[in-house]
Protein backbone atom coordinates (compact mmCIF):
# COMPACT_ATOMS: atom_id res chain seq x y z
CA UNK A 1 0.00 0.00 0.00
CA UNK A 2 1.25 3.59 -0.94
CA UNK A 3 0.51 6.36 1.21
CA UNK A 4 -0.85 9.57 -0.37
CA UNK A 5 1.01 12.50 0.41
CA UNK A 6 -2.45 14.37 1.69
CA UNK A 7 -5.01 12.58 2.93
CA UNK A 8 -7.42 12.03 0.06
CA UNK A 9 -11.48 12.12 1.45
CA UNK A 10 -12.86 8.75 0.26
CA UNK A 11 -16.52 8.24 1.54
CA UNK A 12 -17.76 4.47 1.46
CA UNK A 13 -21.63 3.81 0.96
CA UNK A 14 -22.46 0.52 1.61
CA UNK A 15 -25.49 -0.97 3.62
CA UNK A 16 -23.21 -4.17 4.57
CA UNK A 17 -21.86 -2.58 7.58
CA UNK A 18 -19.50 -5.41 7.70
CA UNK A 19 -17.97 -4.54 3.97
CA UNK A 20 -18.02 -0.57 4.98
CA UNK A 21 -16.25 -1.20 7.62
CA UNK A 22 -13.73 -3.73 6.23
CA UNK A 23 -13.36 -1.56 3.42
CA UNK A 24 -12.52 1.84 5.78
CA UNK A 25 -9.89 0.19 7.70
CA UNK A 26 -8.22 -1.01 4.86
CA UNK A 27 -8.09 2.52 3.51
CA UNK A 28 -7.37 4.01 6.97
CA UNK A 29 -4.44 2.06 6.85
CA UNK A 30 -3.32 3.34 3.80
CA UNK A 31 -3.46 6.65 4.71
CA UNK A 32 -6.82 7.89 3.39
CA UNK A 33 -9.63 9.76 5.55
CA UNK A 34 -12.65 8.14 5.14
CA UNK A 35 -16.02 7.89 6.18
CA UNK A 36 -18.87 5.60 5.84
CA UNK A 37 -22.83 6.23 5.06
CA UNK A 38 -25.13 3.01 4.76
CA UNK A 39 -28.21 4.03 3.02
CA UNK A 40 -28.66 6.05 -0.16
CA UNK A 41 -30.22 9.62 1.25
CA UNK A 42 -27.29 9.43 4.54
CA UNK A 43 -25.09 9.09 1.56
CA UNK A 44 -25.98 12.51 -0.12
CA UNK A 45 -26.25 14.35 2.89
CA UNK A 46 -22.89 13.03 4.27
CA UNK A 47 -21.45 14.10 1.22
CA UNK A 48 -22.61 17.21 0.94
CA UNK A 49 -20.87 18.29 4.28
CA UNK A 50 -18.20 16.50 3.97
CA UNK A 51 -17.38 16.76 -0.14
CA UNK A 52 -15.26 13.38 -0.26
CA UNK A 53 -12.83 13.18 -3.19
CA UNK A 54 -13.53 9.72 -4.06
CA UNK A 55 -16.69 7.82 -3.75
CA UNK A 56 -17.34 4.03 -3.20
CA UNK A 57 -20.64 3.85 -4.03
CA UNK A 58 -22.75 0.50 -3.95
CA UNK A 59 -25.76 0.49 -6.06
CA UNK A 60 -28.61 -1.97 -4.12
CA UNK A 61 -29.05 0.35 -1.40
CA UNK A 62 -32.23 1.37 0.95
CA UNK A 63 -33.85 4.60 0.78
CA UNK A 64 -32.57 5.54 -2.53
CA UNK A 65 -30.41 3.55 -4.89
CA UNK A 66 -27.00 3.80 -5.82
CA UNK A 67 -27.95 5.39 -9.37
CA UNK A 68 -29.57 8.15 -7.42
CA UNK A 69 -27.41 8.64 -5.48
CA UNK A 70 -25.12 9.32 -7.96
CA UNK A 71 -27.31 11.61 -10.07
CA UNK A 72 -27.60 13.87 -6.92
CA UNK A 73 -24.26 14.05 -6.53
CA UNK A 74 -23.16 14.88 -9.46
CA UNK A 75 -25.89 17.16 -10.14
CA UNK A 76 -23.88 19.31 -7.18
CA UNK A 77 -21.12 21.60 -8.59
CA UNK A 78 -18.67 20.15 -6.53
CA UNK A 79 -20.17 16.44 -7.24
CA UNK A 80 -18.79 16.84 -10.87
CA UNK A 81 -15.03 16.56 -9.80
CA UNK A 82 -15.57 13.64 -7.65
CA UNK A 83 -14.15 10.30 -8.70
CA UNK A 84 -16.94 7.96 -8.52
CA UNK A 85 -16.95 4.48 -8.54
CA UNK A 86 -19.79 2.70 -8.58
CA UNK A 87 -20.13 -1.18 -6.40
CA UNK A 88 -22.39 -4.02 -7.59
CA UNK A 89 -22.83 -7.74 -6.61
CA UNK A 90 -24.00 -7.60 -10.18
CA UNK A 91 -21.94 -7.21 -13.15
CA UNK A 92 -25.39 -6.32 -15.45
CA UNK A 93 -26.60 -3.19 -12.88
CA UNK A 94 -23.80 -1.50 -15.26
CA UNK A 95 -24.61 -2.86 -18.65
CA UNK A 96 -24.77 -0.04 -21.14
CA UNK A 97 -27.93 1.74 -21.58
CA UNK A 98 -29.37 0.41 -18.30
CA UNK A 99 -31.93 3.33 -16.88
CA UNK A 100 -30.46 5.49 -14.34
CA UNK A 101 -26.86 5.91 -15.37
CA UNK A 102 -24.97 8.07 -12.63
CA UNK A 103 -21.94 9.04 -14.16
CA UNK A 104 -19.66 6.76 -12.75
CA UNK A 105 -16.04 7.26 -13.55
CA UNK A 106 -15.38 3.04 -12.99
CA UNK A 107 -17.62 0.44 -11.99
CA UNK A 108 -16.09 -2.59 -9.80
CA UNK A 109 -18.02 -6.10 -9.14
CA UNK A 110 -18.10 -7.22 -5.81
CA UNK A 111 -16.31 -8.43 -3.60
CA UNK A 112 -14.15 -5.28 -4.35
CA UNK A 113 -10.24 -5.67 -5.46
CA UNK A 114 -8.62 -3.73 -3.30
CA UNK A 115 -5.46 -3.25 -5.48
CA UNK A 116 -7.53 -2.39 -7.82
CA UNK A 117 -9.21 0.26 -6.11
CA UNK A 118 -6.27 1.62 -4.93
CA UNK A 119 -4.48 2.09 -7.88
CA UNK A 120 -8.20 4.16 -9.02
CA UNK A 121 -8.43 6.31 -5.87
CA UNK A 122 -4.56 8.82 -6.61
CA UNK A 123 -6.92 10.40 -10.17
CA UNK A 124 -8.97 11.38 -7.03
CA UNK A 125 -6.60 13.70 -5.21
CA UNK A 126 -4.92 15.15 -9.15
CA UNK A 127 -8.46 16.37 -10.48
CA UNK A 128 -9.76 19.87 -10.35
CA UNK A 129 -11.27 20.03 -6.92
CA UNK A 130 -14.24 21.89 -5.63
CA UNK A 131 -14.28 19.29 -3.07
CA UNK A 132 -11.63 20.63 -1.45
CA UNK A 133 -12.78 24.14 -1.03
CA UNK A 134 -15.29 25.26 1.55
Amino acid sequence: MNAPSIAARVLIVDDHVDCAESLAQLLGMAGYDVRIAHDGLQAVALAEAWRPQAIVLDIALPGIDGHEVGRRIRASGWGAYALLIGVSGWDEDFRPGKPGSAGFDHRMVKPIDFDALERLLPSALSAPSIARAG
